[in-house]
């Protein structure tokens, strides 16, 4: 907006000078035009810079003049800019009058190199002010994306912190109203997850000593069908209260890894068998992890595929990638968009949707990536691959 403002009145300041100029040298000519015609036809002098037909008249002008019309010209008279006037004289002759032009065309040059001058150092400056102050935008702008995508990651507690947020007294501007929001929404959500976190595990903490106590109880009921679904309903509360406090722990973010070198082909393989899945080793690694949660994450995805799906389940060792597939249905839009979700499961699935959340966690635990996606038709299936860092 700025260059073109300047080009816009340079522009304009020219071409009005310009024609005044030009204008006045014209009327200057056409005076002493009017004069030496007059002498002419008294037969007196003509007058400095009057002759008849002279030699350098430009030949349009000469023609105007020759077709009974008076007529201004600008021409380069060796050796300065000239302006003509011409009209005729007689039958076959013209009268002409030159005036000298060259302070017209100086005048004009050093204002263009003023309007040039002028608009080069007002952009200059416009630019110089402009780049300093949308910098500043939009380096609060960048830092406010970066906290947005680290809270987006599950980082609760990055906040933008903008100093103008902090002093009342500074003007507020749009950028520090977006990390003011992005701040309250944060502490927000992290308060609401907090609650929820707490409420979790002080359920399943509560829920511990009673369910212990019943269980002890249905130990001593006498054997028979009605006793067998009384402890399978037991044991079915126990591991969701297990299930529960894992959850919790995951989720607070204290869980470490207690790390040791582990040969990923035996481990999935013992993983398998026990679940009744088919291994299949690509190629063998060792890498260093937690055995005890890696095994928790391969055996909720086996028994998942398992429970949900249709065999033959598949756990397949690639280097640091481990895939294990089934061939039933496939996972639920939802969860191959957004991730597993506690107690949501897809139609009249049994369970509580907590075996891939916990298994997402742990992978979460241990650094490494767990996806869930579904394999194309027509064989179909749901294929959940773990892959883990230093492979």
């Amino acid at each position: 907006m700025c260059c073109a403002l300047a080009a816009l009145l340079g522009v304009l300041v020219h071409t009005s000078v310009t024609h005044q100029t030009v204008g006045q040298a014209r009327e200057r000519a056409l005076t002493r035009l009017t004069d030496a015609t007059r002498a002419f036809e008294d037969g007196d002098t003509l007058g400095p810079g009057a002759a008849v037909d002279p030699p350098d008249l430009p030949r349009s002008l000469r023609r105007l003049a020759l077709d009974g019309e008076r007529g201004t010209m600008v021409g380069d008279r060796s050796p300065r800019p000239t302006m003509w006037a011409a009209g005729p004289a007689d039958d076959d002759r013209v009268i002409a009058v030159a005036v000298d032009y060259s302070q017209g065309v100086r005048t004009i040059a050093g204002l263009d190199r003023a309007i040039l001058g002028s608009s080069a150092l007002a952009i200059g400056a416009t630019l110089l002010v402009g780049a300093f102050a949308v910098t500043r935008v939009t380096r609060r702008l960048h830092a406010t994306a970066r906290v947005a995508r680290r809270i987006s990651a599950g980082d609760l507690d990055a906040r933008v912190n903008d100093p103008r947020t902090k002093d009342p007294r500074r003007a507020q501007d749009e950028v520090a109203a977006v990390a003011s929001a992005l701040d309250s929404m944060a502490s927000s959500l992290q308060g609401k997850l907090e609650s929820e976190r707490r409420f979790t595990a002080d359920v399943a903490h509560e829920l511990r000593t009673p369910l212990t106590g019943l269980h002890a109880a249905a130990e001593l009921l006498p054997p028979g069908r009605p006793t067998e679904l009384v402890r399978d309903r037991v044991a079915a509360l126990r591991t969701l209260t297990e299930d529960l406090l894992e959850i919790s722990r995951l989720e607070s973010g204290g869980e470490r890894p207690d790390l040791d070198e582990h040969r990923l082909g035996p481990l999935a393989e013992r993983v398998a068998r026990a679940a009744g899945a088919q291994p299949v080793i690509v190629r063998d690694l060792c890498v260093e992890t937690d055995r005890r949660r890696l095994e928790r994450v391969l055996g909720n995805l086996v028994a998942n595929a398992v429970t949900h799906g249709r065999g033959p389940v598949t756990v397949t060792v690639d280097g640091p990638e481990i895939t294990v597939r089934d061939h039933g249905d496939g996972f639920p839009d939802y969860l191959v968009q957004h991730g597993p979700q506690r107690f949501r499961t897809d139609g009249g699935s049994k369970g509580h949707g907590l075996g891939l959340t916990i298994a997402l966690g742990q992978a979460t635990a241990l650094e490494a990536r767990l996806t869930f996606t579904n394999a194309p038709p027509p064989e179909g299936g749901a294929v959940a691959t773990l892959t883990l860092p230093g492979g």
